[in-house]
């Protein structure tokens, strides 16, 4: 049984990535706006001189969004083919089912490179979102996402029976 959680588990993480990539290209102007004000350091009352320059570029800009969003595409299809090499080796033997995990735990990595890496070292840390309307909430959203995927990695990354 608690080797289809897992597997579920990864699904879960797969399509959380995969519905933050289509959101953000079905809301391609806004996502841009957002990554633009975090990037351009638009509202910083807090801590108004910044460890790095602002960056206005608008290539720059959507290539950080294009970044963003292939790394979110990349942990649903790094997940989904976790959760199906998983599902083929669900009744194998231990070793079997342990080695299946591997795209999973991949997944779940590079879940927390996007909104651990990208988003709070970067976003939060050096960027300063937190201080901006627009970022506290993609700053808050990233923890959620990236506590989650964190519990899941430890979870599935358990060596099964």
């Amino acid at each position: 049984m608690i080797r289809y959680f897992k597997i579920v588990l990864i699904v879960l993480v797969g399509l959380q990535g995969l519905f933050y990539f289509i959101s953000n290209a079905v809301n391609w102007e806004y996502a841009q706006m957002a990554v633009g004000a975090v990037l351009g350091q638009a509202d910083s009352p807090a801590y108004p001189n910044m460890v790095i320059p602002a960056i206005t570029s608008p290539f720059l800009i959507k290539l950080a969004l294009a970044g963003i969003m292939a790394g979110e595409l990349l942990v649903g299809v790094l997940c989904f083919k976790g959760a199906f090499d998983m599902w083929k080796q669900v009744s194998a033997d231990a070793g079997a089912f342990n080695a299946a995990k591997v795209w999973a735990i991949a997944g779940c990595c590079v879940a927390l490179i996007v909104w651990f890496g990208i988003f709070q070292v970067f976003g939060a840390a050096l960027f300063q979102m937190w201080q901006s309307q627009v970022g506290v909430g993609s700053f808050e959203g990233a923890f959620m996402y990236h506590a989650a995927s964190a519990i899941i990695l430890i979870f599935v990354n358990q060596g099964d029976d």
